[in-house]
């Protein structure tokens, strides 16, 4: 692979064949769940912000939609099956390689219980969710999901 110059940026083309290796940020769908009246967040087990609490959030696969994925996510991390009730946003940033799809959700059965990606998991009232400061020297993943977060649960957090 070498780089080349093609449709306004420097891309991995293969000179040989051609072949354009285009880079393109990886598609998450995440869900802020309403459970009995409480915010459901996840202790994340691994990066990004491993140790922090956030939505339950993974990869879209292939095979499955971003409404799917996120109703699979939410039972493999937080044990809660959910029904999307509305996109809450679309995040992307330059220097990220994923794109975080964000709903709305609440629960419709299941039991709450920390799965695969959580260390833990909790409920909290509006306006009582955990005090979080910006990740240290973290990558620009961390910094940037962590805004992430912040911005998909202000509804949450005290006025």
């Amino acid at each position: 692979m070498a780089l080349a110059f093609i449709d306004g940026r420097d891309r991995e083309q293969c000179p040989a064949c051609g072949f354009i290796a285009f880079r393109n940020p990886a598609p998450v769908g995440l869900a802020v769940i309403e459970h009995e009246g409480q915010l459901v967040l996840i202790r994340r087990r691994a990066a990004p912000l491993a140790d922090y609490w956030a939505p339950p959030a993974g990869y879209v696969e292939c095979g499955e939609s971003v409404p799917e994925a996120v109703r699979r996510e939410a039972r493999e991390e937080c044990g809660l099956d959910i029904a999307l009730d509305g996109l809450v946003g679309v995040y992307s940033q330059a220097d990220v390689d994923v794109l975080i799809v964000a709903y709305r959700a609440h629960s419709t059965g299941g039991r709450l219980i920390a799965g695969d990606d959580a260390s833990d998991v909790r409920l909290f009232a509006a306006g009582r969710p955990p005090a979080q400061t910006s990740p240290q020297g973290g990558t620009a993943t961390d910094q940037w999901f962590f805004k992430v977060v912040e911005d998909i649960t202000a509804r949450w957090r005290p006025a």
